[in-house]
């Protein structure tokens, strides 16, 4: 039974892979999607790790699936639009690693989950997860929008912890003040609350990580608010305390899914420690340095996914660290 369940999106990541001297790009075809990302990462560290979604019944869509069932991830609730294909999202990747997106949704099958599939998926595995985990890129368009909040709801009376991902893509949005408003609507359901810096400062009109994590504190009373910095680690808000937890350097190759693997990482760990309701300071700081040294590892190599480390490399990389 999947002590992690992660619901949203999953789609096709068109990776650029090399530029070569007439700048002709060439892309590779990685299964992703964040919330996909985020239940692979959890399995690989550990964790028994379930999805939520709809693909296409396309070529792309039965990727995702093996991939996901290669990886132990339960598919119960992974569903097919025999209408829609599975969405594209083409990632090109600068000098320093850094991704730009483009999606290709018409509508794309990722948005077609409904509400009654997903509550029936998560009905339907018998044991009450730990977790659930979604991000905001299945906000941005219904039936999943309402999907997912449904699901949200539910998940919260089964008593179920709800781990969300504000990943704002600006393309999906029509404008900047729509996207706030969906992106904030679930910040009241949540108990873990990770964010990327330029998230911080899009939700609170705050750089400093401190007054922006507490601003969400005081205002949605979000018992863990996880904030990564890419090369410098992660920042903490458990309640009043707050710490950083530094990262070790590495070479990156690309960057794509480094946040994904972070989240599932620290689930994982989470999960191990009981959850929320005897996390200390210092079972947070171990999660997060364990979480770190997973995203750290991503960003050696190339696409998501494929990318992501099995617990036996973070715990063999980070001896190499002591």
């Amino acid at each position: 039974m999947p002590e992690i369940v992660t619901v949203g999106e999953a789609l096709i990541d068109l990776t650029q892979t090399e530029e070569d001297e007439k700048h002709i790009r060439r892309y590779a075809a990685f299964p992703g999607g964040a919330p996909a990302n985020v239940s692979v990462a959890a399995a690989r560290l550990g964790a028994e790790a379930a999805f939520i979604g709809k693909v296409g019944r396309d070529a792309f869509g039965a990727s995702i699936r093996e991939t996901l069932c290669r990886d132990g991830v339960d598919v119960t609730g992974l569903y097919e639009s025999g209408r829609d294909l599975t969405t594209l999202a083409v990632v090109s990747v600068d000098a320093g690693g850094e991704r730009s997106f483009a999606f290709y949704r018409t509508p794309g099958a990722d948005t077609q989950l409904t509400p009654e599939e997903s509550v029936r998926a998560l009905e339907a595995y018998g044991k009450r997860p730990v977790f659930l985990h979604f991000g905001s890129v299945s906000l941005t368009a219904d039936p999943a929008r309402s999907a997912t909040l449904t699901l949200a709801g539910r998940a919260r009376e089964l008593g179920i912890l709800l781990s969300y991902d504000p990943n704002y893509r600006p393309s999906l949005w029509p404008d900047e003040e729509t996207a706030l408003a969906w992106m904030k609507k679930p910040l009241p359901l949540c108990h873990v609350l990770k964010l990327a810096e330029e998230e911080l400062e899009l939700l609170t009109g705050t750089q400093d990580l401190d007054k922006g994590t507490m601003s969400l504190w005081e205002t949605y009373k979000i018992p863990l608010i996880v904030v990564t910095l890419g090369a410098e680690g992660s920042f903490f808000r458990l309640g009043e305390d707050t710490g950083r937890v530094s990262s070790r350097p590495v070479q990156v190759a690309d960057t794509n899914g480094a946040g994904d693997t972070f989240l599932g990482a620290l689930l994982s760990r989470l999960v191990l420690v009981g959850g929320l309701k005897e996390l200390t300071p210092e079972k947070l700081t171990e999660a997060l340095d364990f979480a770190n040294g997973a995203a750290a590892l991503t960003c050696t190599r190339p696409g998501a996914i494929p990318a992501m480390p099995t617990l036996g490399e973070v715990l063999s990389w980070k001896e190499t660290a002591q």
